[in-house]
């Protein structure tokens, strides 16, 4: 199953959702670590690359399941009505914070007119170098936008838990695998 039904996701967004998330973690942690690093640390330069290049994939694969959702059918979701609009609420955050965290970093990586390489396959173009004082602004609204992206995560993962513990109902367990409908 490989589309969404009005009862599960289907492996297509199960997939680009736990990539997202490890991407997301994976993000924050390594850039949070840059932070500590010095200018002769080997990593000084090696660990941006790393960032840079992966950032760049975590913005084509948003874009992608952002249109992945919007042309496929969402599961009706689980729960109180409250609970129903928080998560409507959280996903638009969550999308919105994905997007405002990694177009500031392209904003930060290009605000001296070079491009990114992504991975050394290919250069992504410096397209907006004119905004005054871009790197420094991009970068305070980048480490914000992150931070809380992390958080709302958090959240989110510990509403899933709810949904499993508490509710005992199947909003985890359907985007850990395909479900039929009546499981």
């Amino acid at each position: 199953m490989f589309k969404n039904t009005a009862h599960s996701y289907g492996w297509v967004s199960i997939a680009m959702h736990w990539i997202t998330a490890v991407l997301v973690i994976g993000l924050f942690i390594l850039g949070y670590w840059m932070l500590t690093l010095g200018y002769y640390d080997s990593w000084y330069r090696l660990g941006p690359w790393w960032h840079k290049s992966f950032g760049i994939t975590l913005l084509v694969l948003t874009v992608i399941r952002l249109l992945w959702s919007l042309s496929n059918q969402k599961p009706e979701p689980l729960g109180t009505p409250w609970e129903k609009r928080g998560a409507t609420v959280g996903h638009a955050l969550i999308y919105g914070l994905l997007f405002v965290t990694l177009i500031s970093g392209y904003l930060i990586s290009t605000a001296d007119g070079r491009g990114i390489s992504v991975f050394d396959w290919f250069e992504v173009p410096a397209l907006i170098t004119s905004i005054p004082q871009q790197e420094d602004i991009a970068g305070v609204i980048h480490w914000y936008a992150a931070l809380t992206l992390v958080i709302v995560a958090a959240g989110h993962a510990l509403a899933a838990l709810r949904h499993h513990i508490v509710n005992r109902d199947n909003t985890l367990k359907r985007m850990l695998r395909p479900t039929p409908p009546g499981q």
